[in-house]
């Protein structure tokens, strides 16, 4: 008479219905679209950190050029780099510098980073622009201004 199986009980199969895959996709959605601005904000931030490394080589090039030569230069191959402007390391900004007198210092200069257009830094709103000076001034252009440094 039995086989060892109840006749009449049916199983049931184990999964999860679409209703349940569907909630799963949309919560997984609405974390995504949190996370991802936070994510590319701390992006640009680290990329930052680009510019600040490239401005700090070329301030030290700069110095050991007024070393041998006694006056700054606004050309960045005379200080060792193949390009002018040059390019940052991970090539996220160019690095820019003007030379010359300034007020009552005879020889001064400017290095600027720039981030290159296309690139993402060109999005970056917040700390557009990076600048050292000779005097040791550093400011930056964008909303956050000076506290990007």
């Amino acid at each position: 008479m039995g086989h060892g199986k109840a006749t009449g009980m049916r199983s049931r199969s184990r999964g999860f219905t679409l209703m349940e895959v569907m909630m799963v996709v949309v919560i997984v959605a609405i974390l995504a679209a949190i996370a991802y601005p936070s994510y590319q904000e701390q992006v640009r931030k680290s990329r930052r950190s680009d510019a600040k490394q490239a401005l700090m080589d070329a301030v030290n090039r700069q110095e050991q050029y007024i070393l041998d030569h006694s006056t700054y230069t606004a050309d960045m191959e005379d200080r060792g780099y193949d390009a002018d402007p040059a390019d940052s390391e991970e090539g996220y900004y160019t690095i820019g510098a003007a030379a010359g007198a300034c007020g009552t210092i005879v020889r001064c200069y400017t290095l600027t980073a720039t981030p290159v257009a296309g690139k993402s830094q060109a999005d970056d709103a917040k700390c557009t622009s990076f600048v050292v000076e000779s005097t040791g001034g550093r400011s930056a252009t964008g909303t956050m201004g000076d506290e990007c440094w």
